[in-house]
């Protein structure tokens, strides 16, 4: 008795005409379809966040090479950090001098490395992500970063202090909502 319900279960499953098959197929296609758009919206998500990043981290080491070169005493010609640890503790005093709290890394990179902008010494005014991609944000940056607006590449976003430029107090070297484009 049990093998003839089996046999009729079978029979009503296998006579279905492959109606089942078929709707379970055009259930899969419909999920991945959704998924490759959530997968989309999503490393769009995560790229906003590493050029906000970006746009912090690299504002953070220039405000930072900008105090070190004005750190000098009262007639002296400022000079550029030689490396970025210079920035974290200033070889040039004799207490502890901190224009960075720590190294940011490059939000951009695996490695976290940064590429450097150098003075004529070979000494740092400056860094760089060196990333051929086209950032999202192309407008609407703070004062002291007109010049990102409409960039190529985040290659061209440098943050380089260079003496008789003012660094301003705006808190967010991105501020501003929208100009981003997808």
């Amino acid at each position: 008795m049990a093998i003839s319900a089996r046999c009729k279960v079978f029979n009503i499953i296998a006579g279905s005409g492959g109606f089942t098959l078929m709707g379970v197929l055009v259930l899969v296609a419909i999920s991945g379809i959704g998924l490759m758009g959530a997968s989309h919206s999503w490393r769009t998500i995560v790229q906003r966040e590493r050029e906000e990043a970006l746009l912090f981290q690299g504002d953070q080491i220039r405000r930072a090479i900008a105090s070190y070169y004005t750190a000098v005493e009262a007639g002296s010609e400022g000079e550029y950090p030689q490396r970025m640890e210079d920035l974290l503790k200033d070889p040039r005093f004799p207490v502890i001098r901190r224009h960075l709290r720590k190294i940011y890394p490059n939000p951009l990179d695996p490695e976290g490395k940064w590429e450097f902008v150098r003075d004529g010494t070979g000494r740092i005014k400056g860094v760089f992500a060196n990333r051929k991609e086209k950032p999202l944000k192309v407008k609407q940056f703070a004062e002291d970063y007109s010049g990102f607006e409409n960039a190529k590449t985040y290659s061209d976003w440098k943050f380089v202090f260079g003496p008789g430029v003012a660094v301003s107090n705006s808190a967010v070297p991105g501020e501003g909502e929208g100009g981003e484009e997808e």
